[in-house]
């Protein structure tokens, strides 16, 4: 199934991001994670990609698992940072050859080994061009991107950072998917603008539960993500306790969610960190608006 047609559907939903592996030898363990999120029944679930491509290999393995075994819509990321042309290519017959229909179009983390490094020749510089790339290879893919509530790190201002992705929207973009966020208002106060820029597409917004102190740091580091009061209050009383902390994170998570769904939201998206427990947590807080 397509997510765009999922998204047309007027009914509350959740879906999870998983990771494939970084080695072979965790490759059995992650997969029993995704495995057991995807018993779930989520509406479908997305597997990321790494650094570089480092564990492409993996990604397309699980994505296939889900769909195939689970019956579960898979979103196979794919980045193409220092990427070449035939690289992408071959990724992208082998993702249609698996039968995966949804495709994240990112130019993925630049690996900190390559951040110095002379990126004039390379084929793909920003996620719009391996969506035009999708495009030409005529693929029939729904075709997600990503979006930033709180401003990509790298655009100088709101401004430009609508304009560029009005460009990618633009170049053939079915939906999108947020960044992280911790604070609604700035995922509302984004909606309005980039609907006011025309740019029309579904924004699934992406919450993370934050269920260890440690995942504070990685969340400013990756985005930047402003800390209301409130949820610092929460890290600052639970953060050493790590029983608590984790209750109290799914349970921020989940007021969130609850207020996203209050205001009109019909979809979001979170970052399972490849833990079914908290996925299940989730899933259970919610159970009466979203029929499971």
């Amino acid at each position: 199934m397509k997510i765009i047609d999922l998204l047309k559907e007027d009914t509350i939903s959740v879906s999870f991001e998983v990771f494939p592996p970084k080695t072979e030898s965790s490759f059995e363990s992650v997969r029993h994670a995704t495995e057991e999120i995807a018993k779930l029944s989520p509406s479908f679930m997305s597997v990321t990609y790494g650094a570089g491509g480092g564990t492409s290999q993996y990604t397309l393995e699980i994505a296939k698992n889900i769909k195939e075994r689970y019956g579960v819509p898979s979103l196979a990321h794919l980045t193409c940072v220092s990427s070449t042309r035939e690289t992408v290519a071959r990724r992208i017959r082998e993702i249609e050859a698996a039968g995966i229909e949804n495709v994240m179009a990112l130019r993925g983390d630049i690996p900190a080994e390559m951040e110095q490094a002379d990126r004039s020749g390379w084929a793909y510089r920003h996620a719009i061009d391996l969506i035009r790339e999708l495009k030409a290879a005529k693929t029939d893919f729904c075709i997600g991107g990503a979006c930033y509530p709180e401003i990509h790190p790298e655009s100088r201002d709101r401004r430009e950072d609508i304009r560029y992705l009005k460009e990618k929207v633009d170049a053939g973009c079915d939906f999108l998917t947020t960044q992280m966020f911790f604070d609604n208002n700035l995922l509302y106060s984004f909606l309005y603008k980039i609907r006011e820029a025309g740019i029309t597409v579904p924004v699934i917004p992406g919450v993370m539960p934050i269920t260890n102190e440690k995942q504070v740091e990685r969340a400013l580091k990756l985005s930047g993500s402003f800390m209301p009061e409130r949820f610092k209050s929460l890290v600052d009383r639970f953060g050493h306790d790590p029983l608590a902390m984790k209750q109290a994170g799914i349970a921020y998570a989940t007021d969130q969610i609850i207020d996203l769904f209050a205001n009109g939201i019909t979809h979001v998206h979170v970052y399972s960190m490849n833990k079914p427990d908290v996925a299940e947590k989730i899933l259970g807080n919610l159970s009466d608006m979203i029929g499971k």
